[in-house]
């Protein structure tokens, strides 16, 4: 269990919603933050999966909400419950994602706004109304991690709505964290590379040479014990960004 220097549990006494929990980086950090303490409402579209992270927790206070980020009636409703629930809300994880692997030529605007609606609205329709229920509350205030990626910075073939989503994830990080300073709102960013999830499954990815290649993964619980350690900050410090990824993954020296 992960703890902070008082030796108290890290997450003692805080509310955190995780999207996209059922599965990959977002179950990962889910179990991270019940061990360490956290009270979790668990959000995405498949309930059965939801409830399978919260199974796997091992009796933390876990609540599921089934929730569509893509749709404004649903992410308010995980909102509500979830002050229905815990009375208040800390953190925010805004993970819930998709990607592509289709030429950029061979895109169609209905696999475009597929991704755009999921990635980037679904964020800022979760970050808003963390936003407002955090400037609401008593004591006033909370912290807001959104998923970026190494895409943020440096794009993979075949990946032109994920990366432009995840450039504009930077952006909407940038200002929340400006616009959270008078309410004592915090906003950062964790960007992340090869884990062992479904997402990057698949053995070998394609390079920007046209190659094929077996590429590092690291285990997704160091991105849970990460997010984690950025959600039990005090809230007069912040991790604005941070970057994990396997060591040898082929990133730096990429360009």
């Amino acid at each position: 269990m992960s703890t902070d220097l008082a030796g108290k549990s890290a997450g003692q006494g805080k509310v955190a919603i995780i999207t996209g929990a059922g599965s990959g980086i977002g179950r990962a950090v889910a179990l991270e933050m019940a061990s360490a303490g956290f009270s979790v409402a668990l959000a995405g579209r498949r309930v059965a999966e939801l409830e399978k992270t919260a199974a796997m927790a091992g009796g933390g206070n876990l609540h599921v909400i089934s929730t569509d980020v893509r749709q404004p009636d649903s992410v308010r409703a995980l909102f509500a419950g979830t002050r229905e629930k815990f009375g208040r809300l800390d953190v925010l994880f805004n993970n819930a994602g998709v990607t592509t692997g289709i030429p950029f030529e061979d895109l169609s605007y209905e696999q475009w706004s597929e991704v755009v609606n999921v990635n980037l609205t679904g964020s800022f329709l979760c970050a808003q109304e963390a936003f407002r229920m955090m400037k609401a509350q008593q004591p006033q205030g909370g912290r807001i991690i959104n998923n970026g990626s190494i895409s943020a910075y440096v794009p993979r073939p075949h990946s032109a709505p994920y990366t432009a989503t995840k450039h504009a994830i930077t952006g909407l990080t940038r200002s929340i964290s400006l616009d959270g300073r008078a309410y004592n709102i915090a906003c950062g960013q964790i960007d992340i590379g090869n884990a062992g999830t479904e997402m990057t499954g698949k053995p070998r990815s394609l390079q920007p040479n046209g190659e094929m290649m077996v590429e590092p993964r690291m285990d997704a619980k160091h991105i849970g014990e990460a997010v984690v350690y950025m959600a039990s900050l005090p809230l007069n410090a912040n991790v604005q960004f941070m970057t994990v990824m396997a060591t040898n993954m082929p990133y730096i020296g990429r360009g």
